[in-house]
């Protein structure tokens, strides 16, 4: 049985009529750039996570960018992220003029360890990124009164965590503002590269509209960027909104099957959801002591898998100027030479579920 890691083309076989008619409408009305369309997503967005301002851009690599050129942040800033991500966090503190601070990760949730943050909080720390990783938020409420106590502002990265929950707060309602990716393989996902960035400052939002159209229109105020969400690209967004809810639900029935399947299996360490935490399973990551050969193994069979991330970021070659240790980051070290991305997605049938469950014991 041939599984793959995410099945793209069987979510869109769910809401073709709806997919087709919307990008049809675009194409009909060459609404391809600043459309209707866009602002419409815009509104739709905002209003489903319950932040007043959402600025689209290309991609959410760039919504992270232009949030901190937004900030203020100065040549030399120092801003704190998690080791164990994907590098858009922290490839976009140093092109935005600032120094990267990598904080390891909590023992369980992948996430960043609050515990660790303030003995990297120096004169020139200005904010902290915490990423809401594999679909589970960080713990935001000791990041938040660290934030408060030394003045720094925090953005949520949501790339992987849309609709996710902490203490019945969506996550990107709690930082200053919170970046949001499209990709396709998102939970919500686009047709191509997207993203958006969210806020309550009025003010910040403005400028992050400028800032990515050019700086202004018509009418430059100053020297921006080019980072626009497409016409199609939104309508498409607008279409899959509305079955975001019933998508995560189906994510979480694939991953408590997994969890059924591996109970009592203690060759497989399963993803820990955290007290007051909720999981949109963008990623059901499992941790297993000879992850390459079981990795090997299942590719042999035909289920796909993913190593997210293979590497932790301090750990490659990127920053080896930063001089770090395994020591370092301990918990980031160990998990990247433990962890594999099992299949999921919403329309994951049971006994595919089972399938690849089986096989990974079979390895064992």
């Amino acid at each position: 049985m041939n599984i793959p890691f995410v099945d793209l083309h069987a979510q869109y076989l769910s809401i073709k009529p709806e997919i087709d008619h919307a990008i049809s409408s675009v194409i009909a009305e060459s609404a391809f750039i600043r459309s209707k369309y866009v602002t419409d997503f815009e509104k739709e967005f905002a209003t489903a996570v319950g932040v007043k301002h959402c600025v689209s851009c290309a991609n959410g690599t760039d919504a992270i960018y232009i949030l901190m050129k937004g900030l203020g942040i100065k040549p030399g800033d120092e801003v704190i992220t998690s080791a164990h991500s994907w590098i858009s966090t922290s490839e976009t503190i140093t092109q935005a003029g600032g120094k990267v601070v990598f904080c390891d990760t909590d023992s369980e949730t992948f996430t960043i360890d609050p515990k660790l943050i303030e003995a990297k909080i120096t004169p020139r720390t200005v904010g902290i990124i915490p990423v809401h990783l594999c679909g589970q938020p960080a713990d935001m409420d000791p990041i938040l009164e660290i934030a408060r106590k030394h003045k720094l502002w925090v953005i949520e990265d949501c790339a992987q965590a849309v609709m996710a929950e902490y203490k019945g707060k969506k996550v990107g309602t709690m930082g200053v503002a919170s970046t949001f990716s499209f990709y396709p393989g998102k939970n919500l996902g686009a047709m191509g590269d997207a993203g958006c960035l969210l806020t309550n400052d009025s003010k910040l939002a403005a400028w992050c509209e400028l800032y990515a159209r050019h700086g202004g229109k018509g009418e430059h105020q100053m020297e921006g960027i080019n980072s626009r969400l497409d016409g199609l690209q939104a309508a498409i967004l607008s279409v899959k909104l509305p079955h975001l809810h019933k998508w995560t639900a189906g994510r979480q029935r694939v991953a408590k099957l997994y969890d059924q399947h591996f109970a009592g299996f203690k060759q497989v360490r399963l993803p820990i959801v955290a007290h007051g935490r909720s999981h949109v399973f963008h990623l059901y990551m499992i941790r297993v002591s000879n992850r390459d050969a079981l990795q090997k193994h299942l590719t042999e069979v035909g289920i796909s898998t993913m190593l997210n991330y293979s590497r932790a970021l301090p750990f490659y070659p990127a920053y080896s100027y930063l001089n770090h240790k395994p020591t370092d980051f301990p918990n980031a070290f160990q998990n990247q030479n433990e962890i594999l991305s099992l299949p999921i997605y919403p329309e994951m049938l049971d006994d595919a579920v089972s399938h690849v469950a089986n096989e990974v014991k079979s390895v064992y």
